[in-house]
């Protein structure tokens, strides 16, 4: 029971972090967060080291729990390294998945994974996680798919802001490019487009966090979020 507790509270605390309900830097008050949630510190704590060990709080010893920042160098570097787990997953992919899997995923993006007009950043968003999480998970690596998945929690928010922005139509052109290389086993063509359909300049970067920041003070992420995608920006 204590375990499923710890667990609930994890994930709660989780979201609050993804989605920046704790403002970037803040610094945690236990007692009222406890409160907040209803539960008791022990609990609580054992939760918030979990996901500083996912690097999603973190821990300064006298001063207590954190929430990270959003820093334009660290989002980089996160981009880069889903850059190169999601360019091997897909090599993987090519010489591993059933041609049963590789087509049930096709099914899969052609039925709910390209048209995005009429829905929320938040379902776009989760819908296109969702084709990369397929893709890793046809590698036959969990540790990949681990590690993708820690990755995607910490630059959510970023990929939402660059959704509000309207750069989908290129984004979902792509996948259909990654699809097809799939079904061929073409492993260089699937890697080469899944690393020009992932990776990003540092002034991309720089301009999403900015206007995520922007969000974060003034208090418009439930906007961002509920924000409903046009056939334009599809």
């Amino acid at each position: 029971m204590a375990e499923g507790r710890v667990e609930d509270i994890y994930e709660r605390l989780k979201a609050m972090a993804v989605g920046f309900r704790i403002r970037p830097g803040d610094r945690l008050n236990e007692g009222a967060l406890a409160r907040e949630l209803g539960v008791s510190r022990t609990p609580l704590r054992e939760a918030l080291n979990r996901l500083v060990a996912e690097k999603l709080f973190d821990f300064q010893p006298g001063a207590g729990f954190f929430c990270r920042a959003l820093d334009p160098a660290t989002i980089f570097d996160l981009y880069e390294l889903r850059t190169v787990l999601e360019t091997s997953a897909v090599r993987l992919a090519c010489e591993r998945a059933s041609e049963d899997d590789l087509r049930a995923l096709r099914d899969e993006l052609f039925a709910s994974g390209l048209d995005v007009t009429g829905l929320t950043v938040a379902q776009a968003c989760e819908r296109d996680e969702a084709f990369h999480a397929g893709i890793a998970a046809l590698s036959g690596n969990t540790e990949l798919v681990t590690q993708l998945s820690r990755i995607n929690e910490r630059i959510r928010y970023i990929r939402w802001v660059s959704m509000s922005l309207g750069k989908l139509r290129k984004s979902k052109d792509e996948h259909k490019q990654v699809m097809e290389a799939l079904m061929q086993r073409d492993a260089d063509r699937a890697a080469d487009i899944m690393h020009g359909h992932i990776s990003k300049r540092i002034d991309e970067v720089q301009e999403a966090v900015r206007q995520g920041i922007t969000n974060i003070y003034m208090d418009t992420t439930p906007d961002l979020l509920a924000q409903v995608l046009t056939e334009d920006a599809a």
